[in-house]
């Protein structure tokens, strides 16, 4: 006689994501511009510094697809390798922050006392100022470039997976499976990796999916206003920067990287609002 359960046995995250449209359409996007910043150099027509001296300012042509950028730049090359710097910088930035602040946030709500108290108040404190401000005041300390955008995207985005991995932690800490592993000997650090890490991966995938679109955001302002990725790499930042001061001759320099970056986040956030509704217990 075949088992019951089977018949009551939950679907799938990926059953549950695949219908339903909005998460289709997000994931679509996400694998789509992971794939464009993999082979997007590769497939770029035109180098990035390469002028087109006579086709400046112009629109989209047969010769260049999408236009050109002041000094005669193609802009869908540009847009392309942009893709990939975009996508290193907010995912190498926000998969730190993940780690770190997972590991801190499991230590914290595992162990309370003093090391649980100064680090959520130093949380507090880096919670009080937006993500931006708060990611300008440290490029400023920092200077401006690559390495010193991740540092501050990193830094910024610590506390809030700090925060949601300490919660899961001192619900989990009261569990009988966990007085368990007490009793049986188990040692401390195998009891986080084996039944407290484990719990706080579904909340994690949600909130890494938000923040990276917050992540891609934070890069493209601040290389916007001069501080994260410099001239002549392109990112969507400093592309937008270059564009507007030429907006009522030719509209494409901001709109190419700035319609990158809004696909970019829609599809993020299509996503990540998916799996919160897929892997949040209360929904």
């Amino acid at each position: 006689m075949p088992d019951a359960s089977v018949h009551h046995r939950r679907p799938s995250v990926w059953s549950r994501l695949i219908r339903d449209s909005g998460g289709v359409v997000g994931l679509v996007i996400v694998i789509l511009v992971l794939l464009i910043a993999a082979i997007g150099p590769f497939l770029a027509p035109y180098g990035v510094a390469q002028s087109d001296l006579t086709n400046r300012l112009a629109g989209p042509s047969a010769a260049h697809l999408l236009g050109t950028d002041e000094l005669g730049q193609d802009l869908l090359s540009r847009v392309l390798v942009g893709t990939r710097v975009t996508v290193y910088v907010a995912g190498t930035s926000v998969l730190l922050a993940s780690i770190i602040g997972v590991t801190v946030g499991a230590i914290c709500g595992y162990f309370g006392g003093w090391f649980d108290g100064i680090v959520m108040r130093v949380v507090d404190v880096m919670f009080a100022f937006p993500a931006i401000l708060l990611a300008l005041l440290i490029v400023a300390v920092l200077g401006p470039g690559l390495n010193q955008l991740i540092i501050a995207i990193t830094l910024v985005y610590i506390p809030a997976f700090a925060r949601v991995s300490r919660g899961v932690a001192l619900s989990v800490r009261r569990e009988l499976y966990i007085e368990a592993a007490y009793a049986i000997g188990l040692p401390v650090w195998k009891t986080i990796v084996r039944y407290v890490i484990p719990n706080i991966l579904s909340p994690v995938m949600v909130l890494f999916t938000v923040t990276l679109a917050s992540g891609v955001l934070v890069e493209a302002t601040l290389s916007f206003l001069g501080l994260g990725v410099q001239p002549p790499e392109p990112s969507w930042g400093n592309m937008l920067n270059a564009g507007k001061a030429f907006m009522e001759l030719s509209p494409w320099g901001v709109l190419v990287p700035g319609g990158a970056l809004v696909v970019t986040m829609l599809g993020l956030n299509l996503l990540g609002d998916s799996l919160r509704d897929i892997l949040d217990p209360r929904l």
